[in-house]
């Protein structure tokens, strides 16, 4: 009886949505071999890791809309959808950081953030709360994957080296609003835990 009910809700897991969020973390191993094997050559494996980048990061947006608009979500979907976007984006900023190109300090100050809020998001989540994206988060994510996809395409070897100020640039805001959205899930935190013991306190006094 147990197995007859359970099997819906496994077999509900195997949708298009989290398949293209599995491709997603599938490529990432791919994707750092390329970026690192070119090692700042500049070469043709760098230029094809940047486009596998924005190729497998532009698909979050593709597998949640889908997820939505087909009433796909899953709860294996909200676990994977994260970690694969966290992978890439911190996967992606750790290798510029081993090649050179990007100080350790913003690599840190991001997957810190990045990791620490998924870790926070997971636990909330087995405990029944959903902690949606907040407005500064979903802008934060965008400018993130922008300013990495211009820190991996090696557009100064076309445009000159001035791109590397539109570089810093972008990064720049990227960090900026990383701070920033992190101190707002800290704010969402604080309160919802205030709102738990408050509850707590309401259900022991009945």
């Amino acid at each position: 009886m147990t197995s007859s009910a359970g099997s819906p809700s496994r077999s509900a897991n195997w949708n298009l949505p989290n398949a293209i969020t599995i491709v997603r973390i599938l490529l990432a191993p791919i994707f750092f071999w390329m970026l690192l094997a070119d090692a700042g050559a500049d070469g043709a494996l760098r230029w094809w890791a940047a486009l596998l980048f924005i190729v497998a990061i532009a698909t979050d947006g593709i597998d949640g809309h889908i997820a939505r608009s087909r009433g796909l979500v899953t709860d294996l979907g909200k676990i994977l959808d994260p970690i694969a976007d966290k992978l890439l984006t911190s996967g992606a900023l750790v290798c510029l950081s081993i090649l050179g190109e990007l100080p350790w300090w913003v690599t840190a100050i991001i997957v810190v953030r990045e990791v620490g809020i998924t870790v926070w998001r997971l636990v909330e989540l087995r405990r029944g709360n959903v902690v949606p994206a907040s407005s500064g988060g979903k802008l934060k994510t965008v400018v993130q994957a922008v300013a990495i996809s211009f820190a991996l395409v090696p557009l100064w070897t076309v445009f000159g080296d001035w791109i590397h100020w539109v570089n810093v640039v972008l990064m720049t805001a990227a960090v900026v609003l990383t701070l920033w959205s992190g101190l707002l899930y800290v704010r969402d935190a604080i309160r919802l835990a205030r709102s738990q013991r408050t509850d707590g306190a309401a259900d022991a006094g009945r």
